[in-house]
């Protein structure tokens, strides 16, 4: 019996149906509406979408349908016949999830691979037949390199996150993954936002590909209430930690730019009473596991991450995110915020904003095409001298706006990590002096500078799966892996270096050195 569902309009199959019944979704989104009957078409597809509008679903719907319907004559093990690329351990498992939810009434098998956990129980599953594989792309072509498995039956290939995927430096190891591919299949690119250059890029990996965009790029929901509270830099941990007491805010996501950041901060409000955990890149996969788990069911209050949770964290219903320091590229912003005002919920984003980081609250501004209202808080106004400092320094950040020239997505990345370095964030770099002078109100010392040892830097536990943090000084990223035999996942080999070194995770592919991988992609 066919259930009785808007869904079923899309020509899912009946256990598929009951599947997303069981879920408790009645309708599609507009970006499954769109997507979900294009891939069932067959053909190539490249979708635009902001987060938190179900684009997970909308490309697992439709795979598990095409894979239930084209049954292969024979399934051999460890030889999948969906591959599904994913930037972070944490998006990783969490379309794995969304795959074995849908999938429950299937006979379809599915298994997860990522980095930082023990190889030999993944190189066991891939003893068995598998129908989609989950996986980072590091680890993947460690297990390539292993030969535990085969992608030469790979029908389909999904790069989630595209335009990150490409960004973060992944370029050289999705084309070593394109070449053990089989040339017939059907590529499905899913993203957040993509820039023109993005748009370009990926465009070399599809076939005549359909498009789907259901959110103009690089903009914020309007569900999302938006506000900036100017403070001194030595002054935010402790404004953030009393406006989660006093607001009485249950379930909160603070961004930081840096690891050791996010653990000071983490620190310092547990200290004030609030239950609270860190998760970044350094964190292992086990602690990164239980902070999810507890914030998710509200035993964690806040939960203080670098940019690795502003992708494929799915926390139903946030309501708070608090931007501790801006990012140093616009669009993670977006991202940012995303992870509130999801699915027609409403959200609030607040930002503490010093005078270091008016050049890139300017340059979110300018991506949104919106001015975000500065509110202060009772008790917390800067000083006079503070005041007329921020309002300076706005004032020179908008007379100089006519020659920023960073309003497109791609330059906003390759080129703004150096203008952000350059200009904000040396700026931060200029102010933080201040932040090791000792302060008589509670919480003890501010958080060092983000160059004093170079947070990080040489730490094994940088590995598999997670290149999420950037970096706060370009030339003096946190989390620099250390030169070894072995190249971590998510951190490819920047380009003419031969592969002999590689940038820190998560770093932002710049200008001048992403032109040749990319082209070579173009030209594959």
């Amino acid at each position: 019996m066919t259930t009785s569902s808007p869904f079923a309009d899309l020509g899912l199959a009946d256990s598929l149906l009951r599947a997303i019944a069981d879920t408790g979704y009645t309708a599609p989104t507009p970006i499954q509406a769109q997507a979900i009957p294009q891939v069932l078409k067959g053909g190539d597809l490249l979708a635009a979408a902001q987060t938190g509008t179900g684009k997970t679903a909308g490309f697992t719907l439709p795979i598990l349908h095409l894979l239930m319907q084209q049954k292969p004559e024979l399934r051999k093990p460890g030889r999948p016949r969906c591959l599904i690329l994913t930037p972070t351990r944490e998006l990783t498992a969490q379309v794995a999830e969304s795959v074995q939810t849908y999938g429950k009434y299937t006979s379809l098998t599915s298994m997860v691979m990522f980095g930082g956990v023990n190889i030999n129980p993944q190189i066991s599953a891939l003893r068995k037949p598998l129908d989609i594989l989950v996986a980072t792309p590091g680890r993947l072509l460690d297990h390539c390199g292993q030969k535990t498995v085969d992608l030469s039956g790979v029908e389909i290939l999904v790069l989630d996150e595209a335009d990150r995927m490409l960004d973060m430096g992944f370029i050289r190891d999705i084309r070593k993954i394109l070449a053990l591919l089989p040339k017939q299949r059907q590529n499905l690119l899913f993203s957040a936002t993509f820039s023109d250059e993005i748009r370009t890029l990926a465009r070399g990996v599809l076939n005549n590909p359909g498009e789907v965009s259901v959110t103009p790029r690089n903009t914020a929901t309007e569900l999302v209430t938006q506000t900036v509270h100017m403070v001194e830099q030595h002054h935010k941990r402790d404004l953030i930690s009393h406006i989660i007491r006093e607001s009485g805010w249950h379930q909160v996501l603070v961004f930081t730019r840096t690891k050791h950041g996010a653990n000071r901060l983490a620190e310092k409000l547990v200290k004030d009473g609030l239950t609270a955990a860190a998760i970044h890149g350094n964190k292992s996969q086990s602690a990164r596991t239980r902070a999810l788990a507890g914030f998710k069911d509200s035993t964690v209050t806040v939960l203080v991450a670098t940019d690795i949770a502003a992708r494929g964290l799915d926390i139903d219903q946030l309501p708070q995110v608090v931007n501790f320091e801006l990012p140093n590229v616009p669009e993670d912003y977006v991202h940012r915020i995303g992870r509130t005002g999801r699915a027609g919920a409403t959200g609030a984003a607040v930002s503490l904003v010093d005078n270091s980081e008016i050049k890139l609250l300017k340059d979110i501004e300018r991506l949104i095409k919106k001015t975000i209202e500065r509110k202060p808080v009772e008790g917390w106004t800067p000083s006079p001298t503070s005041a007329a400092a921020f309002e300076r320094q706005e004032r020179d950040e908008d007379a100089r706006s006519p020659r920023g020239g960073n309003r497109n997505g791609g330059g906003g990345r390759g080129g703004n990590a150096g203008r952000g370095n350059g200009g904000g964030n040396a700026g931060a770099g200029r102010s933080r002096p201040a932040q090791g002078q000792p302060r008589a109100a509670a919480g003890g010392r501010a958080p060092a500078p983000a160059r004093a040892g170079g947070e990080g830097r040489g730490n094994g536990g940088a590995r598999d799966g997670k290149p999420a943090d950037r970096p706060a000084h370009a030339g003096r990223a946190e989390g620099r892996p250390q030169q070894s035999q072995r190249r971590p996942e998510g951190t490819a080999r920047p380009a003419g270096n031969g592969g002999s070194g590689r940038p820190a995770e998560g770093r932002p592919a710049q200008g001048r050195s992403s032109g040749a991988p990319r082209a070579a992609l173009l030209g594959k």
